[in-house]
């Protein structure tokens, strides 16, 4: 099978490049590829030549503008990127019978209530990120592709930067942290993301019928004040130079922590759909975290300037 796989140096792509190449020959590119194997996602009709060139079978798009409190000031770059590049991936599956895989967000919903959102639920996004990731996901259903879109939260890789990393790095130079204690959601690991991906589109290509939308996150739930916890407390078994102990992690609401674009409040994604119909059983979130610092507390991080960007 040939795979095009867009957005490779990304989180989730990062470990797509592993986990797909069980499949097939992965032909995995961005925006800073040698033409013509070049990723541009603000030009959908060289976009759509380069599914043309390769001719996939299988196309994975890992690219996304995500960029959440940015997105609020640059909303035609974000709809250029999340919607209307999506929109000429999907045509050109439509058009050659490749199957889509594409990846969208809990922020399609507004975040009300505190019951997990179903696939059936109607969407309502709060900010431009979320808007234009609703806008991708229609743009692929209308097209009439093969397609599989993941709905998912609160991704990290041990590769890059993300929550856990900058918990570490505070609580190293400060006595106390405050965190958001009001949303709630899953913590998800990239790794765990990409060999979902491989497992179902496998699936899939045998079943076409279990084409469709499916909302893919680690088991359980958690707020950023829990995770920040769970994250420290293990940091602490083994790294002495952490300075904050788990009670002087502040619980703060929402309101209290100033950002551009208004997060979703319940961010929990209900997996039943994914879990029956592909036979899936998902790891609860802490042991993804725990491998990840495993692998990020064995290693040295190099010096950065400090950065005030606790949730």
């Amino acid at each position: 099978m040939k795979i095009l796989l867009l957005g490779k140096n990304g989180q989730v792509g990062w470990e797509l490049q592993r986990s797909l190449a069980v499949l097939g020959n992965v032909i995995a590119v961005d925006a800073e590829s040698t033409p013509p194997r070049r990723a541009d996602f603000l030009d959908p009709e060289a976009l759509a030549a380069l599914v043309r060139s390769v001719a996939p079978a299988l196309i994975v798009n890992a690219a996304a503008h995500t960029a959440v409190d940015q997105a609020e000031a640059e909303p035609a770059l974000a709809f250029a990127i999340n919607a209307a590049a999506v929109g000429a991936l999907a045509r050109e599956a439509a058009a050659s019978g490749a199957w889509l895989v594409h990846y969208s967000t809990d922020y399609v919903f507004d975040g009300s209530g505190s019951t997990p959102w179903t696939e059936q639920a109607t969407p309502a996004p709060l900010s431009v990120y979320g808007r234009s990731k609703l806008a991708g996901e229609e743009l692929i259903r209308a097209s009439g592709c093969r397609h599989l879109i993941l709905r998912t939260s609160w991704v990290y890789g041990a590769r890059g930067e993300n929550f856990a990393k900058t918990m570490l790095r505070l609580a190293r130079s400060r006595d106390s942290l405050s965190v958001i204690d009001d949303q709630v959601g899953a913590p998800t690991g990239a790794e765990l993301l990409a060999d979902l991906t491989a497992q179902v589109a496998i699936m899939a290509a045998a079943r076409p019928e279990l084409a469709g939308t499916y909302h893919a996150t680690a088991a359980g739930e958690t707020s950023w004040h829990g995770y920040a916890r769970h994250v420290i407390e293990f940091a602490r078994r083994s790294d002495d130079s952490i300075r904050v102990r788990p009670e002087a992690i502040l619980p703060i609401a929402s309101e209290a922590y100033a950002q551009a674009a208004p997060r979703p409040k319940n961010s929990r994604l209900d997996t039943r759909l994914l879990r029956e119909r592909f036979g899936l059983a998902l790891p609860a979130w802490q042991s993804g975290v725990e491998r990840m610092l495993n692998e990020v507390l064995a290693r040295p991080e190099p010096c950065q300037p400090e950065r005030d960007d606790t949730p």
